[in-house]
């Protein structure tokens, strides 16, 4: 049963309300191209707005923005072992170059003539393709670091898609840095979650997240460790928001990219790679939004105020002209504004049009309105409706904005301390993940083995989604004894049912 805005309720069914939203505030659309999606322009605007934002934290922390190509050979793939195994089922592999008209009928084949000596790959990651481009570019501790960051498409052939959560290609930005030392490395991959991802997620998307280094288990496939942060969906699920990857020597000496030290020994570099992509917009999605469609956090929404003239006439020119006046005053104070001039379309329609698209503020001009000298001023993310002073419109909207920045933050930080659990039994632990509705974050013992955690995951369908980094409250820290196991266990770690 849909609401009045035409979704799903959450409570009904949270996939289906999900699938409904984004369709329905224009967010994306389906594709011919199975597994992808068409990122329509208010969808691409967030994107926009979440680009903008850490390409700033980025270049603020030293790195620079460079472009490496779309193919890779696949021999490339080969010369790390870990890599390969990890990326292999998600390849998509260009093979010819050349198309020809069918011999045998009608369409087009691959030429034979024109098959490749090497197999292509379309990058699902790019780690290959730049570790072969950097033996070039490093020779001498001079050259180290070297900060490099991409925005690119790439593809991993997913089956079970979603959009936005998981595409078969999607945007993103992946980070790729060559330093001297592995304690060189590892600040960087630190720098990049707490001053970065871990900012990034809590003072733009409004979204609390738990930062932690991931088991042995779910690690990048190739890495020394990884590091991420974890958020929750209304759903009670973890979405891994984004992940810093410590590479160790790994890459470096696959490719062979070595330098001269200060004491002129010839040595590895050490590297990390991290990316975040389009699940961002996702993760906003779910952390936030309502029965009535998107709720976005100011800083990242396309259009934070929008003005809705009313009446005809005279009146409509009235109230449009007064529209169009404080709508340049607030763009004055850097607010992305609109002004509503649909003609068709009635103010209800245009309420519930705006709600969809998670605008954060409308503001209603009517000729008596204007007349009182008080005009209806609404949130989107508290439903509340206020009564203004014509002249304090744009002070008042400015304000609440920066006050539902916050309110979106606290609530989702209290719904995640609502959901947080300390399981000491397995019993307990598996009522927690039981049916479609169970989850939440379970901070629980584990005994620190591949073994435990794999059937933990078959029992429950619950992962380890991350060791802390810094314990949720003090006591996670104390030695206990494994959920599953019951062997001795150094600290709780984070389980949750993922995305």
């Amino acid at each position: 049963m849909s609401s009045n805005y035409g979704i799903t309720p959450q409570g009904e069914n949270f996939s289906e309300w999900y699938n409904e939203l984004v369709i329905k505030a224009e967010l994306a659309d389906h594709s011919a191209v199975r597994g992808c999606m068409v990122i329509k322009p208010h969808g691409y605007a967030i994107w926009e707005l979440m680009q903008r934002a850490l390409d700033d934290m980025f270049k603020e922390t030293g790195h620079v923005n460079a472009y490496f190509p779309l193919l890779i050979p696949k021999s490339f793939f080969e010369k790390e072992a870990d890599h390969v195994d990890g990326f292999a089922k998600e390849c998509a592999v260009v093979t010819h170059h050349r198309l020809k008209a069918n011999p045998d009928g009608y369409g087009l084949i691959p030429d034979p003539e024109a098959k490749l000596t090497e197999e292509y790959i379309i990058r699902p990651t790019s780690e290959t393709i730049i570790w072969n481009t950097y033996k070039n570019w490093i020779q001498s501790y001079r050259d180290l670091p070297l900060l490099i960051n991409q925005w690119a498409n790439v593809m991993r052939w997913e089956m079970r898609t979603r959009m936005f959560l998981r595409t078969a290609e999607f945007l993103w930005q992946e980070g790729h840095t060559a330093h001297a030392t592995y304690d060189e490395a590892e600040t960087e991959a630190l720098t990049i979650l707490h001053e970065c991802y871990g900012k990034f997620a809590e003072e733009w998307m409004a979204v609390p997240v738990v930062k932690g280094v991931k088991s042995e288990g779910e690690k990048f496939a190739g890495a020394d460790h990884t590091y991420t942060i974890e958020a929750m969906t209304q759903d009670l699920r973890a979405i891994q928001a984004g992940t810093s990857h410590h590479l160790g020597q790994a890459f470096a000496k696959a490719f062979d990219v070595t330098f001269q030290s200060a004491e002129g020994k010839l040595e590895h570099v050490y590297a990390t790679s991290w990316g975040v992509s389009t699940r961002l917009i996702g993760t906003l999605i779910m952390a936030h939004s309502d029965d009535r469609g998107l709720v976005c956090p100011p800083k990242l929404a396309p259009i934070q105020v929008v003005f809705v003239p009313m009446g005809r006439g005279e009146v409509w020119d009235q109230t449009l002209a007064k529209a169009k006046e404080l709508a340049a005053a607030l763009k004055a104070r850097g607010v992305r504004v609109k002004v509503d001039e649909r003609t068709k379309e009635g103010p209800g329609f245009k309420a519930k049009d705006w709600d969809l698209k998670g605008v954060c503020v409308r503001v209603d001009v009517g000729g008596r309105e204007l007349e009182a000298g008080e005009l209806g001023v609404a949130r989107r993310d508290s439903e509340e409706k206020l009564t203004v002073a014509v002249d304090r419109v744009v002070d008042t909207c400015v304000r609440l904005l920066d006050e539902i920045q916050s309110n979106l933050f606290a609530k989702a930080l209290a719904f995640r301390e609502a959901n947080t659990i300390r399981i000491d039994t397995w019993d307990d632990f598996v009522k927690q993940f039981e049916g479609e509705g169970g989850g939440g974050f379970v901070l629980a013992h584990w005994d620190g083995t591949q073994e435990t955690e794999d059937k933990i995951s078959e029992a429950t369908k619950a992962t380890i989604r991350c060791i802390p980094l810094e314990p949720l409250h003090p006591d996670d820290v104390v030695p206990g004894t494994c959920v599953f196991s019951g062997k001795p266990s150094k600290q709780r770690v984070v389980f949750a049912k993922a995305y």
